[in-house]
């Protein structure tokens, strides 16, 4: 077994490049199914990483349905792909057009999401959304940890709905974006922007706290199309 894999370029999303490129050999035939891939202290090698990426990898390809693991075995290449498990290709997103239109994704579930976060929202939901956004406030804007915190906030409106597909969907579709945020590196970083998307995260909040969901759907609408504009995408609206 002959396999094509490189060191990945230093950054905070090592694990995302690992998956990416193990999934490469096995869409390109050089991993079969049933291969036995190699063991974390090789693959930490080859790749120049730590073995904790090379284990949050294993782990996102496990989710995927890409390899199955057993303990004191190792790690092998699934069978078949599971066309039941939804996977987003790292490298696909690189493109302007795909990241779009997964940023559209994320609008149609974020704007319902917010409404229905709004109809459905306990006291428990609004103090975690309030504990999220303070968070924020106090970390450097467009910095891996705000990244980070953000996706937190969204994922305490997406609980809120009481759906847990809901959530399920927004952290999958959110975490891709973010990380094609952090590769791109044109997450753009002022007081002013900082001071403008936190007002955004603040509406939001109140608009679900005051159980007003046409307001919620408003607020989020337009965070996300300010978002949009923030990471280089069009004017146009998101979602």
């Amino acid at each position: 077994m002959t396999l094509k894999l490189d060191k990945v370029s230093r950054g905070p999303n090592l694990s995302t490049l690992v998956a990416s490129s193990i999934s490469r050999e096995i869409a390109q035939g050089r991993l079969k199914p049933g291969d036995q891939l190699p063991t974390e202290q090789k693959l930490a090698l080859t790749f120049g990483v730590s073995r904790n990426v090379i284990r949050e990898a294993i782990a996102r390809l496990r989710s995927e349905g890409r390899i199955w693991s057993q303990q004191g075995r190792g790690a092998f290449v699934a069978d078949e792909p599971n066309a039941t498990v939804l996977t987003i290709d790292y490298d696909a997103l690189q493109q302007a057009s795909a990241f779009r239109s997964l940023f559209e994704l994320r609008g149609i579930l974020e704007v319902q999401a917010a409404a229905l976060a709004a109809q459905r929202r306990t006291d428990a939901d609004i103090a975690a959304m309030r504990e999220a956004l303070e968070t924020m406030t106090n970390v450097p804007y467009g910095s891996v940890t705000w990244l980070t915190t953000d996706l937190n906030f969204h994922k305490t409106v997406a609980s809120a709905t009481g759906n847990a597909y809901m959530l399920q969907f927004l952290t999958f579709v959110s975490e891709r974006v973010r990380d094609s945020i952090l590769a791109s590196g044109n997450q753009k970083k002022s007081e002013e922007l900082a001071r403008v998307t936190i007002g955004e995260h603040q509406l939001i909040l109140d608009a679900i706290e005051a159980q007003q969901p046409d307001a919620a759907r408003q607020a989020m609408l337009a965070h996300l199309s300010g978002a949009a504009r923030r990471v280089g995408l069009s004017d146009e609206p998101i979602g």
